[in-house]
């Protein structure tokens, strides 16, 4: 009989260590997404001071003014729109790995679209339309499998839509329009049901005709 109660107390100690073991691992996950934001917040001219609480002494960033966590201390979604930010965006971003909107649009964002944020697998919606944002759409947004909405329109976008985006499962609002963005109009995959107007204001590019990765 003893020895049969220390076989069933087996399994619930190995439950209550992976359980005290998982408690442990969410501030450290919390301090993650906040180092994260704050290499963001160092790259960002913000002269209304609309990221003044963003406390880079605080391990949990869920206090600060727009951002959202879930139940565990985990940023899902940034709401940066129409602060009158400038400066670039931070590829540490790519390390938030529960975000699932990050909204960005209507600011003086400059430089790159970084490509770690193909790393964003649960991420739904990237809005960083109506900035100064240049360089080439990264390929590796195509590994953001969870992406539906991707708004890039009113940048200073260049080089061709990357194909591996047509790989996007559930991709339904896309928009890049009034870029300068070149080559053929993707039309296969996600891109099968997405309007003509959302490639408006291109002049370079395309409808038909072979991917051009130089154009």
């Amino acid at each position: 009989m003893e020895v049969t109660g220390t076989r069933r107390a087996l399994p619930i100690t190995a439950f209550a260590l992976m359980a005290m073991a998982l408690a442990s691992l969410e501030p450290v996950l919390a301090g993650r997404d906040g180092d994260a934001l704050t290499a963001l917040r160092k790259g960002l001219e913000d002269p209304d001071g609309a990221l003044t609480d963003w406390d880079p002494n605080l391990v949990d960033p869920c206090t600060w003014f727009h951002v959202v966590c879930d139940g565990d201390n985990r940023v899902i979604r940034l709401d940066l729109g129409r602060l009158n930010l400038s400066g670039p965006l931070a590829p540490e971003l790519g390390q938030l790995d529960q975000l699932q909107y990050m909204e960005i649009f209507g600011n003086s964002i400059s430089g790159s679209i970084p490509s770690e944020f193909g790393s964003l697998v649960n991420l739904i919606s990237l809005d960083l339309s109506s900035n100064s944002i240049s360089g080439a759409i990264p390929a590796a947004l195509g590994n953001a499998k969870s992406l539906k909405f991707l708004r890039l329109d009113h940048n200073r976008l260049t080089g061709p839509i990357p194909r591996e985006l047509a790989g996007l499962p559930n991709l339904g609002i896309v928009d890049f329009s009034n870029n300068d963005l070149c080559g053929a109009i993707p039309t296969d995959g996600a891109f099968q049901n997405i309007p003509r107007s959302s490639f408006d204001n291109n002049p370079r590019l395309h409808e038909g005709g072979e991917f051009e990765p130089n154009c």
